[in-house]
């Protein structure tokens, strides 16, 4: 059986926060191992159902093996969730869930090259359809196009010396896995230190999004699901980063269709980052669509 080894972040109070009943329709954005979808399906039992999307064929492949059971109430698109609307073909829903950011098996295949704990080629692509890796970004960008895409994605404030080194190990020719790109970083930033984060985190998380372009995905998200949810469904959003953060909350505040159930960003609790440090940076947010029309002068 295909692996559902991934610890779903914020899972009671995204669930709670969708409010999922019998006979609903929901669409989960981001399906990773099913975690979220499990919860919707069994909180809209015995009718409910969600149609799901996700751009790895492997997560697909995997929640398609594990969900047998439930496969007449799921509905699985491989696609991006910027183009939900073609998987729901004019439906409404009752609630969307989105969890933002890369799951732990993504984060744990050194062939998917996400991460510098495991050595792996720089590739960093979360589906087959993006056609950049990180490799060609690197190659194909100038220091000063490199540098802005560390400063802008990873907030880093030394994004230029370590452009500078990157580009140096791309003409050298060591620039062909993650441990050649932490290692680059480290150059400028020194070691990890014992309980620190490690210093090439924000330079992997920048190309990353670069790679997947997960900002305008977002953001086309955001602009569409107005038209997607039925007055009075709910969309509940989990962001890892701070720029998704403020995409979201501006999204819900700025835009009439919209009601915030969450006045601040719900945050993991203690025990939950104890027991999965990866959660410790989401936050969720909660919106309620409106009927805009009435709330017309």
């Amino acid at each position: 059986m295909a692996s559902l080894a991934h610890e779903t972040v914020l899972f009671e109070e995204a669930c709670a926060g969708l409010l999922p009943c019998a006979g609903g329709l929901y669409l989960d954005c981001t399906l990773g191992r099913g975690g979220h979808t499990r919860g919707i399906l069994d909180r809209s039992a015995p009718d409910g159902r969600v149609v799901a999307l996700d751009r790895d064929p492997v997560a697909l492949d995997a929640v398609r093996e594990a969900f047998g059971d439930d496969a007449g109430r799921l509905e699985l698109h491989r696609l991006p969730f910027s183009r939900a609307a073609e998987a729901l073909a004019g439906r409404l829903v009752d609630g969307v869930v989105a969890d933002l950011g890369v799951s732990s098996p993504q984060l744990d295949d050194p062939a998917r090259g996400m991460s510098f704990r495991h050595d792996g080629p720089l590739d960093m692509r979360m589906g087959d359809d993006v056609d950049e890796t990180a490799w060609e970004l690197v190659r194909r960008l100038r220091d000063d196009e490199l540098a802005d895409v560390i400063y802008q994605y990873g907030e880093e404030r030394a994004s230029r010396p370590i452009a500078r080194s990157i580009k140096r190990a791309v003409d050298a020719g060591a620039m062909e896995t993650t441990a050649q790109l932490a290692e680059a970083v480290h150059r400028v930033l020194g070691r990890p230190r014992f309980g620190k984060p490690d210093p090439a985190t924000r330079t992997f998380q920048a190309l990353r999004i670069a790679v997947n372009d997960e900002l305008g995905e977002l953001e086309r998200l955001l602009a569409a699901l107005p038209s997607m949810v039925r007055v009075g469904g709910r969309v509940a959003v989990i962001s890892f980063h701070s720029l998704e953060d403020r995409l979201v909350k501006h999204a819900f505040r700025g835009d009439a269709a919209w009601h915030p159930v969450t006045k601040k960003p719900v945050t993991p609790s203690d025990e939950e980052c104890a027991r999965n440090p990866r959660s410790r940076s989401a936050k969720l947010r909660v919106a309620e669509r409106c009927d805009v029309e009435e709330e017309t002068p």
